[in-house]
């Protein structure tokens, strides 16, 4: 089996290195894939850079050029429902492009001709998500996340985006990931931990939590894994 994780920052998959520890580096398209040995498994983690062509991007090249069988995005995320809080861990069950507006001609907003306004995460990844979570008793919120090319930290703009997408948090990479693990035929799961509220106070929560919920959201993958691969 060959896993790829990808986070959209450094300290996104920082605590993954270091408990992998040991690995070899390619560069390849401007970004660097770190491939771990586990037995005759092999796992490639990178962090794209943020936003959803740096996503697609290290997407695609862990499928197309590393042969990754499932893709595992690890990161953390704005919090659009009022039920969630700082540190909450979300599975994204449907993704969405939150930026997307053709309706000029009488599409949905979100909706690209001969794609999916909703792309679907794995059933498969998401039940041991859900097994991982129920073992540790760890609150795992479960729903749709919208993705999109900003930084969410206005409580209007936050609210159209719940309102218009039914969506529970808001990141920038998401979707991007899941078009193209759709497209391949890739098996993918959506995970983040929540480190601000997406509204006018969230450049500073996200400062403040930017780490520990990006751990909080690693170690959770770190557990995964150790279930796909055993």
């Amino acid at each position: 089996m060959v896993i790829g994780i990808i986070g959209a920052m450094v300290e996104e998959i920082t605590p993954l290195l270091a408990h992998f520890g040991h690995y070899k580096e390619h560069h390849k398209g401007g970004n660097v894939y770190y491939e771990i040995a586990q037995g005759e498994h092999r796992i490639f983690i990178a962090y794209s850079k943020i936003g959803k062509v740096h996503a697609a991007l290290s997407a695609g090249a862990m499928i197309l050029s590393f042969g990754c069988e499932q893709i595992i995005f690890s990161g953390v995320a704005g919090a659009l429902s009022a039920e969630l809080k700082v540190g909450d861990l979300v599975l994204g069950l449907k993704l969405c492009q939150h930026d997307v507006d053709i309706s000029a001609f009488g599409h949905a907003l979100g909706f690209i001709p001969e794609s999916k306004l909703y792309v679907e995460s794995s059933p498969a990844l998401n039940a041991i998500a859900r097994e991982v979570a129920n073992s540790q008793a760890i609150p795992l919120k479960e729903g749709i996340i919208a993705s999109g090319d900003c930084f969410i930290a206005n409580g209007e703009k936050k609210q159209w985006i719940a309102r218009q997408f039914n969506a529970i948090a808001v990141e920038m990479e998401g979707a991007a990931v899941a078009v193209v693990c759709d497209a391949c035929g890739i098996p993918f799961c959506i995970l983040r931990s929540i480190s601000d509220n997406a509204d006018g106070s969230a450049d500073i929560s996200f400062d403040e939590f930017l780490e520990s919920s990006a751990k909080r959201s690693a170690d959770f993958v770190v557990q995964m894994c150790a279930k796909i691969l055993q």
